[in-house]
């Protein structure tokens, strides 16, 4: 077998001083960590020395090795294998090994990352039958994301037989603790109700659930998931499941199991596949029981960017203007689970700099972003959103963001430090920019104050997209067009729609984006409320604009009708 070093210099453009370097570099290592390793290893380590040198790429590396061991380099594996070897193999041993037998309609073999491994993969290959089969190279992120999908989806079908399987008397298996950052998927506990709850976490997170749902009802459970902002059935376990699935989910939380008449909070901190998920738990005692709302939190969702909010992109300009503002408000508004926290976050992304301080205060602290300081409020210390900021204005910070203002105690903390030279961002709970102004003069702040400290008000929901995998064209019918009452633009226009398909859980939908509605307050707006808070008043106002004409949430909607992203039907929903 040719030795890798020598293939790196000859076919990867390496000279023999970048090889010895890396050779140095790994007796170096293992020199501190006290061992010496076999050959197979040994080639492995120079590959990794040479990438954390930069000298090579990973694919370039495949390749080598590809060709030193004379074995086929794919980059990519199918996105759903078939699941067959799931109840042979355990999902540990393929993840420390990194391979994993692959089976489509078309061909069958089996993905290895390390070929050093090669009597593991004998191993695998007795166990799944497949002596001889045919071995390929393949990226290791490759490999574990082809596990877990096969992993995950050999538990959908499992949900029925736990419940079969969960019987009347089991009280040790309450009991069985995971590891809080386990895989969920590696947990091989046998006690029905932790396989249910497992299952249940597993499926919502595959699905993309925001919350999970776990209602009593008189005879019956009834587990419902939240995908895209609607909630769908999962599961209808009997009436004797419920006791036990409420407790494991409360043991999980740290919650108190023998209070049952309280309302109660808890967190549980899990890992999917390469997924870390944090999980808020509300528990509600009603009638038949307590009810419990799982919030799911991936805490591995990479912060969205401005410009991949849905933004369009004058109202995206005039954003990025205000966010730049020296001093001054900017209010989100929009009811629960519209996304005015992530776009809250988006702007501060962008001006979180070295030279700049930023301070949030916020219920509860949703993404962690580095080189921000954020206090999470808590009532039962007397931490609130009004206190918090009082303390905040003595931390000399450039900008503030307070999660939400709720009372006038907050909003008048708010208005005094924009006007002593802060930023502000907050949200409120109102259903378009112009009621914004009325909600704060009704909470007693003075129109004046009002008028001198906000700068800008954008209201926002969130609307599904349409599946790109079964989006089709159709031609509206003129008459509902005209009862509907939409603009010329519309006619003899193809819309858009999804037909359903596994992609997207037969919806039609999938992911969704925001609307926008940015209303600036110019002189005139400002004189406006200086006279008046009728918020339809100060909408003709912003509608009517000459430098920043304000669209309103459905007019925005409207134009994502028109370019195809959305449907009719959905912003007639959500507005």
């Amino acid at each position: 077998m040719k030795p890798l070093e020598h293939i790196l210099v000859d076919s990867f453009g390496l000279t023999q001083e970048d090889v010895q370097e890396a050779v140095a570099l790994q007796a170096e290592k293992e020199q501190t960590q006290g061992k010496t390793q076999g050959h197979g290893v040994q080639a492995q380590a120079l590959g990794e020395a040479l990438l954390q040198q930069n000298k090579i790429s990973e694919p370039e590396l495949l390749q080598a090795i590809g060709l030193q061991c004379g074995l086929e380099v794919r980059t990519k594996l199918p996105l759903f294998p078939s699941p067959f070897f799931t109840d042979k193999v355990s999902i540990g041993f393929l993840k420390r090994f990194k391979m994993m037998p692959i089976a489509t309609p078309d061909e069958a073999f089996i993905a290895l990352a390390d070929p050093a491994y090669f009597q593991q993969l004998d191993d695998l290959q007795r166990i799944v039958d497949w002596e001889g089969i045919q071995t390929i190279l393949a990226p290791a992120e490759e490999i574990l994301a082809a596990i877990n999908s096969a992993y995950d989806r050999s538990s959908q079908g499992a949900a029925d037989q736990v419940l079969q399987d969960i019987d009347e008397d089991d009280p040790e298996a309450l009991l069985s603790e995971i590891e809080e950052t386990a895989d969920l998927l590696d947990d091989t506990s046998d006690a029905p109700v932790i396989k249910l709850v497992n299952l249940i976490l597993s499926q919502a997170v595959r699905d993309g659930a925001s919350d999970i749902h776990v209602e009593p009802y008189k005879d019956r459970v009834k587990i419902r998931k939240r995908v895209d902002g609607i909630l769908y059935d999962m599961l209808t376990p009997q009436k004797h499941v419920q006791a036990k699935l409420i407790s494991r989910i409360k043991i999980m939380a740290k919650m108190d199991i023998a209070e049952k008449r309280l309302p109660q909070d808890g967190r549980i901190e899990i890992r999917i596949a390469d997924k870390n998920i944090d999980l808020r738990v509300s528990s509600l005692p009603t009638a038949f029981g307590e009810r419990i709302v799982m919030r799911l939190l991936d805490k591995s969702n990479v912060l969205l960017s401005l410009e991949q909010l849905g933004m369009s992109s004058r109202d995206l300009d005039l954003l990025m203007k205000l966010i730049k503002a020296p001093h001054g408000i900017v209010l989100v508004t929009g009811p629960t689970g519209s996304g005015k926290t992530t776009s809250l976050y988006s702007a501060l992304s962008v001006l979180n700099q070295p030279d700049v301080n930023i301070i949030t205060v916020e219920d509860p602290i949703e993404y962690q972003i580095n080189g921000i300081s954020q206090v999470q409020v808590n009532a039962k210390i007397d931490l609130t959103f009004a206190n918090g900021l009082r303390t905040i204005v003595r931390q000399d910070p450039d900008i503030i963001l307070v999660g939400e203002i709720r009372d006038i105690e907050t909003a008048d903390m708010a208005i005094q430090a924009a006007l002593t030279g802060h930023l502000v961002f907050s949200t409120l709970h109102t259903n378009d920019a112009a009621s914004a102004v009325t909600r704060l003069i009704d909470m007693g702040v003075e129109p004046f104050l009002v008028s001198s400290s906000v700068n800008a008000i954008m209201a926002q929901r969130l609307v599904r997209k349409i599946c790109p995998h079964c989006r089709e064209a159709y031609r509206p019918e003129p008459e509902s067009l005209q009862l509907l009452d939409l603009p010329p633009e519309f006619d003899n226009r193809d819309l858009y729609l999804g037909r359903g398909c596994d992609e997207c859980l037969h919806t039609g939908y999938q992911g969704r984006l925001g609307i926008y509605e940015l209303m600036v307050l110019s002189e005139n707006i400002r004189s406006i409320i200086l006279t008046t808070s009728d918020a339809g008043q100060i909408k003709r106002e912003a509608l009517a604009d000459p430098e920043n004409p304000m669209f309103t949430l459905r007019m925005d909607g409207l134009r994502k009708v028109l370019a195809g992203v959305t449907t009719l039907e959905e912003i007639f929903r959500v507005t």
